[in-house]
């Protein structure tokens, strides 16, 4: 008897202290940038004149549990230009899981295994499963892939021609990322403000593999057991603003 109420009572506990899986809601979370019309500087500074103009969204919430995580709140700059996206990440860090040595030369496969920024971008509101996925690692490794869910394997070669750059700051425990994005490699058609994009954000953190990192989203795709991230049909959405 003692022992069967010992394993309800923990068993309760635990049932307590397992966060509830969350509802994506609707509407979906949005992101304005900014336009500016000259050309930037592409750099992981947040406080050089490139990001100046720049509009801020944050992500702390995780991707698929009633879960925030206030500790690693990661902020994410943008702005736009005539032929590129810029974004820059900022991520406090409690440890660093890390590919040593780096690999910036060449993609590496994998990058999601260790701590990373993610950004999925598809101009397709009709065949929503297909889009473009970008990764950068804090030591600058990275990863581009053309994504259609329908088809897997058929974007392989693909590169974006995108450019990146990251940094560990260790004293403030923060580490960054930021990258220029080109709007070709996303669109064939003409951005313009008011353009709108489906996207969503990611950040992996943590040390290990596996279920007990931390798997942060800017718009929750509350995905229960598939693949958090790869859930088009909860992306929040980018404006192309003036």
């Amino acid at each position: 008897m003692k022992v069967s109420l010992l394993l309800f009572i923990t068993g309760t506990l635990l049932a307590q202290d397992d966060p509830a899986l969350c509802q994506a809601t609707r509407p979906t979370a949005s992101f304005s940038v900014p336009y500016v019309k000259s050309p930037r500087e592409m750099n992981s500074d947040p406080a050089s004149p490139t990001w100046r103009n720049a509009a801020s969204v944050w992500m702390t919430k995780s991707c698929s549990k009633e879960l925030e995580y206030p500790d690693l709140k990661t902020e994410i700059k943008g702005f736009w230009t005539d032929t590129d996206l810029y974004l820059l990440f900022a991520c406090p860090y409690r440890t660093l899981n890390l590919f040593l040595p780096p690999q910036n030369d060449k993609a590496r496969r994998g990058l999601w295994d260790k701590d990373v920024v993610e950004m999925f971008l598809g101009d397709d509101w009709e065949n929503i499963r297909h889009y473009r996925e970008y990764e950068i690692a804090p030591t600058a490794d990275w990863i581009d892939l053309a994504i259609d869910l329908d088809h897997r394997g058929q974007g392989q070669g693909w590169q974006s021609g995108w450019k990146l750059t990251a940094r560990i700051d260790g004293n403030a425990k923060i580490w960054y990322a930021a990258c220029r994005i080109p709007l070709k490699s996303v669109s064939e058609k003409e951005v313009k403000p008011g353009t709108r994009w489906r996207a969503n954000l990611y950040r992996i953190d943590g040390d290990g593999s596996g279920p007990q990192r931390r798997f942060m989203c800017w718009q929750p795709t509350c995905a229960g057991k598939r693949d958090s991230n790869h859930v088009p049909e909860n992306f929040g959405t980018l404006i192309f603003d003036k």
